[in-house]
């Protein structure tokens, strides 16, 4: 795969990772949403999805270890059977629902929440974790669909009034074991293969620098910047759903 790549192409797709892993290493999320899409126009989906899967996992398995202290585990293991259940549920609609109209009708509903964080109508309260049913099933639901389950994630951590370390330690625990499942069923699907592979291997230097500029601007920015940063987001997010 890599000798089909011209130098351009390595540079900008190198380019891309280090971009889409300093939003991850600022936020906590986002890698994907940036990936993706641009690495789309060098490489074929079957390949750039699994591929930035895998580098997903890899990165929150280092933010999930290293701050564990950090994870809210009582706010976080109410997601994980509605994960499922969206999961299985997402298996069913691929057959039977038109998922690109399913697709722009929850990038709208994202866009509208998010321009309700950035305003003053927010609620201060913390929300209950009753709402780890919908997001917990919206999450897995829609990451199996579309490979963006992670807004549903974010906007039930953002209601639970979590700061900005709990909050990245908590998703990067969501992300390692809701990604555990899409990565068997890659492993099992034949996606992965040595030519796969070493492209992930070649991406993780250019991932860890990434991550490691983020790393050091969450720690320096306040809890307000963080919060509107993580609302344009999950804007960026609703229209890579529309434009699916």
């Amino acid at each position: 795969m890599l000798e089909t790549l011209t130098l351009t192409q390595l540079s900008l797709a190198a380019a891309v990772i280090v971009i889409a892993y300093f939003v991850r290493g600022l936020a906590g999320f986002g890698s994907g949403l940036i990936a993706i899409p641009l690495l789309a126009f060098m490489l074929p989906l079957s390949v750039a999805v699994p591929m930035i899967v895998l580098l997903d996992y890899l990165a929150s398995a280092s933010h999930g270890i290293k701050h564990s202290e950090h994870i809210k585990w009582h706010d976080l293991l109410p997601l994980l059977p509605f994960s499922l259940i969206g999961v299985l549920l997402a298996l069913y609609i691929f057959k039977h629902v038109d998922a690109v109209l399913l697709s722009k009708g929850l990038g709208v509903f994202i866009i509208l929440f998010a321009i309700y964080t950035l305003s003053n109508l927010a609620p201060h309260h913390v929300g209950a974790r009753l709402w780890a049913i919908p997001a917990g099933s919206l999450g897995g639901l829609i990451g199996t669909l579309f490979g963006t389950g992670g807004p549903f994630y974010v906007i039930y951590l953002k209601l639970r009034g979590m700061d900005k370390s709990h909050f990245r330690a908590t998703f990067a625990m969501i992300f390692l074991l809701d990604g555990a499942v899409r990565l068997a069923g890659y492993l099992f699907t034949g996606f992965y293969n040595l030519d796969s592979l070493l492209l992930v291997a070649v991406s993780v230097p250019v991932m860890i620098i990434g991550m490691y500029i983020g790393g050091h601007i969450h720690a320096n920015i306040s809890q307000q910047v963080f919060q509107r940063a993580i609302s344009l987001l999950l804007i960026g997010s609703g229209v890579a759903l529309l434009l699916k």
